[in-house]
């Protein structure tokens, strides 16, 4: 099936959205925490999800013609949550949302598009929810420590 213009702005967006969340997190977890372990799983399941949206967009060739930055309604926006943060703790925790919100978008409107995509979508928002866990755990084991 092939997919309207708004189903594939709404892909294309939420593709960028997820993967820059992701590389957000897993700079974080490289540069600050200095975790590699973390920061690897991290990078595979962004070049994975990245893979998934390039093949799904790719299939759908408009997807990237679809795209109209300039006009976007959200484009100019910035929530006062947005506007500051407090910690690099805040900045994990706001962009482990913003990429399980994104994937969540991306299971939903690939489904038009067949039932395989959503559930190679919805296998890695879990897939992330648990490397949210584990960043976490990791946090706190941080926290624990003298």
């Amino acid at each position: 099936m092939m997919l309207d213009k708004q189903s594939l702005r709404i892909l294309d967006a939420n593709s960028n959205r997820t993967r820059e969340a992701l590389r957000v997190v897993e700079d974080v977890m490289r540069f600050s925490w200095e975790d590699a372990r973390l920061a690897s799983k991290l990078k595979r399941e962004r070049h994975l999800i990245s893979r998934y949206c390039d093949t799904l967009l790719r299939k759908h060739f408009r997807g990237l013609k679809a795209r109209d930055t300039f006009r976007d309604p959200g484009r100019d926006s910035m929530p006062k949550t947005e506007a500051t943060r407090k910690s690099l703790e805040e900045i994990l925790l706001s962009n482990f949302r913003r990429a399980e919100e994104g994937l969540r978008v991306l299971e939903e409107v690939s489904k038009l598009s067949g039932p395989t995509s959503g559930r190679l979508f919805k296998r890695a928002r879990f897939r992330v929810y648990n490397l949210e866990k584990s960043c976490l755990l990791d946090l706190e084991r941080r926290r624990a420590r003298p």
